[in-house]
């Protein structure tokens, strides 16, 4: 046996040179040796058992021989599923000639196969995980711990002394698997057996293998669903619940979080157990924030994740890990503030704009890729909620890469408009609003504006919400009588207000799509009233989330617009008014729109400080300018 084949040893915790265990023989594998061996019916032998020469050397066997000792070996099940004939031959006559496998061969499958028996046997046993059989797997893997540790400590120079140890190690290991069949049990006793410190103390183990091993059974461990295999009571799901959380602390006190991030970088993804094992500590730090979001901060400001998953996600070539590291990116920044300001902190605005600009002339290349795209599109989306990374934003560029993907008919054209919406909503987009114009959006804007909509395409409707949150922010933001809002106001006008009809005929859309949901409140309305059951404020709001996601939220964004026009050019004030009434509308019904997004605007606390109008003044003023025409 050659040793440093089989167990290479790295003198530092390194993913680069680490032991890698060789691939286990397959029945395929081994059959095909058989087959390819060519023996003819005179020449057929095989090595003598052992102890069949008294004078130390193997005499060939003859068919004869091989015929016999077969029939000795009836009961041996070394054959996969129990063959008995998986190893004969037969001519075209019906003669039986050798297998053409070695003593060895045929051993090492008699194990292959013993191992999985013994395997499914096993799992057959956890189905009815109890309390001895947790403490039992937890023993045994305590004992290989200690064991691998010392025969290490010992002799740190000669792997052939603790070659076998680290092989327990790993099938304790992997037996730990199934305590996720029966978490309110197993987790429980992880903690209080001091096992989840030894699993967490192996996170530093000199074979990166180990490490994979011991990431795997965490993923495992601390998946949401671990017990769900079969619904059960309430009870039963909320004390699954506690024993999860009862783990999870645990393993935190253990500063998991830490070490897997370290890990991270050890691992070396040219290798393909490398690449799963990355892909599970991703999966880990996912497992514990959906069970705890407010882990994402902590992961954030006590570990270089971001830093890892913004290098991660430059990589040229695309995989699954690149995928999986942009998604976990836009959870971390997902409605957390301190994360964003991170982010920006580390030039990550710089990074995803760096990489969604090869998107700028090209498409993905597949639906992973696409996804990919989507994700960063997305985080990028969810920073422009701050302020100080709008600013990040403008200076890196950002508007014009945007503008530079919606001139372009590629699938990133839809995301840029989404980032636009983002960028140049509020105060704070002010500056990306004119930069916009200068860098002439408008007419790309427009164009995708007034391009024919099909109900069906649900991408090309987002398209048209997001343009016209574009437009509401550009009359928000740019200044009266400015040549950039001068440039914007003759759109509404050019082509014989076009465009202006085009906005009054997606809130005739609207509107029809309102009214149904409108008919579906009233009726719930009189059930409650009938019943005698008091309509709550709770209610109330969620009655107004469904009229916002039936066409309200459109309506009122369209309204807005309108108003802004109506109220800055007489031309267009009279179009208005002349197609409202061939839909027996007038101004006032744009007022009653605009009466409702008024008395439900959230304001910015921080916007009273300001000398910027507000959001409710603004409104204020386009109503009364309304009412008076």
């Amino acid at each position: 046996m050659n040793v440093d084949e089989l167990f290479k040893m790295p003198k530092l915790p390194s993913g680069s040179n680490k032991r890698r265990m060789p691939d286990m023989p397959t029945p395929e594998m081994l059959k095909k040796m058989r087959m390819d061996t060519g023996a003819g019916p005179s020449s057929v032998v095989v090595p003598a058992r052992d102890g069949a020469s008294d004078r130390g050397m193997s005499r060939a066997a003859t068919v004869e021989d091989v015929d016999d000792e077969m029939n000795d070996d009836v009961d041996r099940d070394f054959a996969p599923g129990g063959d008995a004939d998986y190893f004969a031959e037969e001519d075209e006559e019906g003669r039986f000639f050798g297998g053409g496998l070695s003593r060895e061969q045929k051993e090492i499958l008699n194990i292959f196969d013993k191992d999985v028996s013994e395997g499914v046997h096993e799992d057959s046993q956890l189905e009815e995980m109890n309390l001895p059989a947790v403490k039992r797997l937890l023993l045994r893997f305590e004992r290989a711990e200690k064991k691998n540790q010392d025969q290490r400590s010992k002799y740190p120079d000669d792997p052939t002394k603790f070659i076998d140890s680290e092989a327990d190690l790993d099938l304790a290991l992997k037996a730990l698997l199934p305590l996720a069949q029966a978490p309110i049990i197993a987790y429980p006793e992880l903690v209080l057996s001091g096992a989840v410190a030894r699993l967490i103390g192996l996170l530093s183990h000199e074979n990166a293998d180990i490490v994979i091993d011991v990431v795997e059974v965490i993923h495992e461990l601390t998946d949401e669903d671990v017990g769900n295999e079969v619904e059960g009571e309430e009870e039963e799901e909320s004390k699954r619940e506690d024993a999860l959380k009862i783990l999870m602390e645990g393993l935190l006190e253990n500063s998991i979080l830490e070490l897997l991030v370290d890990n991270l970088k050890r691992l070396n993804e040219a290798e393909e157990a490398d690449r799963q094992g990355l892909f599970h500590i991703l999966a880990i730090f996912e497992n514990f924030i959906a069970s705890r979001p407010e882990l994402s901060t902590l992961l954030v400001t006590k570990t270089t994740i971001l830093e890892w998953l913004l290098t991660r996600i430059q990589a040229k070539e695309h995989d699954d890990n690149r995928g999986y590291a942009a998604e976990l990116l836009s959870i971390l920044l997902q409605d957390n503030r301190e994360n964003r300001l991170a982010l920006g902190k580390q030039d990550g605005i710089e990074t995803m704009l760096k990489v969604l600009s090869q998107y700028h002339k090209r498409d993905p290349v597949d639906a992973d890729e696409f996804e990919f795209m989507e994700n960063v599109f997305d985080t990028l989306c969810s920073t422009l909620g701050e302020p100080e990374v709008k600013k990040l934003f403008l200076d890196s560029e950002g508007v014009d890469l945007m503008v530079l993907m919606l001139k372009e008919k590629k699938q990133s054209r839809s995301r840029s408009i989404k980032v636009l919406d983002y960028s140049t909503s509020g105060p704070a987009g002010t500056q990306c609003c004119e930069v916009f114009v200068e860098a002439l959006g408008l007419k790309s804007l427009f164009s995708t504006f007034m391009s024919k909509v099909s109900k069906k395409n649900k991408t090309q409707n987002e398209d048209i919400s997001h343009t016209l949150g574009i437009v509401a922010s550009l009359f928000s933001n740019l200044a009266s009588d400015s040549p950039a809002r001068i440039r914007l106001l003759a759109k509404f006008v050019e082509s014989t207000y076009e465009k202006t009809d085009k906005m009054l005929e997606i809130r005739d859309a609207a509107q029809v799509r309102l009214r149904e949901i409108e008919k579906e409140i009233e009726q719930e309305k009189k059930d409650l009233e009938a019943e005698g059951e008091e309509i709550d404020q709770d209610t109330q709001n969620s009655w107004y989330l469904r009229r916002l996601n039936a066409g309200l939220f459109t309506l009122q964004t369209v309204d807005y617009i309108l108003a802004w026009v109506a109220m800055e050019d007489d031309g267009i004030r009279a179009h208005i008014q002349q197609m409202l009434r061939r839909r027996d509308n007038s101004l006032k019904d744009i007022v009653k729109t605009l009466e409702v997004y008024r008395d439900n605007v959230d304001e910015d606390p921080s916007a009273k400080d300001s000398d910027e109008h507000s959001q409710k003044e603004i409104l204020q003023h386009l109503i009364d300018f309304l009412d008076a025409c």
